[in-house]
């Protein structure tokens, strides 16, 4: 995958759930491509650290805390993020997602026996959240005739998901939907809207899972291994950039090869 070095040219992008695994890889690529990068996370100690680490590499970011499933902080962002930052906004990556599961099992509730808080809180922060950060984020995109907007979905939202809850399949299933209607309304102004389906992914959603879970699903997957938060990233960091601008509306499935057995 190439750098495309000076893509940004001051230029800022926003990234959900930036704190760590891929929201953190997706920041350090976006970065690595000149935007200046707006991470924002509900851990706001764990956002600020990130943003740090990535400033001393020679970045120019900011970490900023949002939570995503709250109006309130959604409806502030703007505010939060300031004028200078808000009009140059050109990328958003829609990453920050959840998928609660019972401690003992690793695994989330049964559909017939999930409490009702529970499936609203997944539908605030995996479905509510994206839509709403797109409505936030597309006026200065529209005002400059560009932008990119990736929505992260999931391996779920494409086949039945062995862990995950029926909220977060329901989620990233409508991700897909929402990706779609999006794009089809500002494909014309010349912005594009797409999706990424990860596969199994190292990181906080797959640490502290069984290690026979963890075997038996990495059999499934052809190439015999976990993905990398950095392959998520390299991936997002094409479909920022300029040469993505014939892609919109599309589902890009990133998985080892396992949807397709």
């Amino acid at each position: 995958m190439a750098d495309y070095v000076n893509e940004g040219d001051g230029k800022v992008a926003v990234v959900t759930g930036a704190c760590r695994g891929m929201g953190l890889a997706i920041s350090d690529k976006l970065a690595s491509m000149g935007y200046r990068i707006v991470m924002t996370d509900i851990l706001e100690d764990e956002v600020k650290a990130a943003s740090d680490g990535l400033n001393a590499k020679g970045y120019d970011t900011v970490g900023l805390k949002l939570d995503v499933g709250d109006e309130e902080s959604r409806s502030s962002f703007r505010q939060r993020v300031g004028a200078t930052d808000f009009d140059r906004i050109a990328v958003l990556v829609n990453n920050a997602g959840i998928s609660p599961k019972q401690p003992d099992t690793r695994k989330s509730a049964k559909p017939s026996e999930m409490a009702l808080d529970e499936w609203n809180w997944v539908m605030d922060v995996n479905i509510t959240g994206p839509f709403r950060m797109s409505q936030i984020c597309l006026p200065p995109m529209r005002k400059a005739g560009w932008g990119r907007i990736v929505n992260i979905s999931s391996r779920g939202g494409r086949s039945p998901a062995n862990v995950a809850g029926v909220h977060y399949v329901v989620t990233k299933t409508g991700i897909l939907g929402l990706t779609r209607s999006f794009a089809k309304e500002v494909a014309p102004e010349g912005i594009t809207v797409n999706s990424v389906c990860p596969g199994r992914i190292t990181g906080a959603m797959s640490d502290g899972s069984p290690p026979e879970l963890i075997e038996s699903l990495k059999s499934t997957i052809p190439v015999n291994r976990y993905g990398e938060p950095e392959d998520i990233a390299n991936l997002v960091g094409f479909l920022a950039s300029r040469g993505a601008g014939f892609i919109t509306g599309a589902i890009h499935d990133i998985n080892g090869g396992s949807l397709m057995i």
